[in-house]
C-alpha cells in the first residue's frame, strides 16, 4: 500500500511518478524497496488519469463510509468474540455455584 501512497504523494505534489521518485519517497519513509513492485506500479500508472481515478473512487466511497471508522471490522468481530467468551465464562461460574448450593441444600 505504501507504494500507492508514494505515487499519490508525488501526484499531489505535481511531480513526475517515476521509478526514481517512488524509490526516493519509500526510502525516505524507511521502507525496504522492492524494485519489481516499483516498476510494476509505474508501468500500471502509465497513461492513467489519476484525478479521474480518484474521482471515480470517491463515487464508491459512500458504501465504504457506512463501516464505522473508529472500530475496524476485524476488531469488532474480535471484541464480540471476547464478550461471548466472557459471558460463557460467567455462565459456567454461576452453574458451578448453583451446583455447590445443591450440595449444602
Amino acid at each position: 500500500m505504501e507504494y500507492v501512497y508514494a505515487a499519490l504523494l508525488l501526484h499531489s505534489a505535481g511531480k513526475d511518478i517515476s521509478e526514481e521518485s517512488v524509490k526516493a519517497i519509500l526510502e525516505a519513509a524507511g521502507v525496504e524497496v522492492d524494485n519489481a513492485r516499483v516498476k510494476a506500479l509505474v508501468a500500471a500508472l502509465d497513461g492513467i488519469d489519476i484525478e479521474e481515478a480518484i474521482s471515480k473512487a470517491a463515487i464508491t466511497a459512500p458504501v465504504a463510509a457506512a463501516v464505522p471508522t473508529e472500530v475496524a471490522p476485524a476488531e469488532a468481530v474480535e471484541e464480540k468474540k471476547e464478550e461471548e467468551e466472557e459471558e460463557e465464562e460467567e455462565k459456567k461460574e454461576e452453574e458451578a455455584i448453583e451446583g455447590l448450593g445443591a450440595l449444602f441444600g
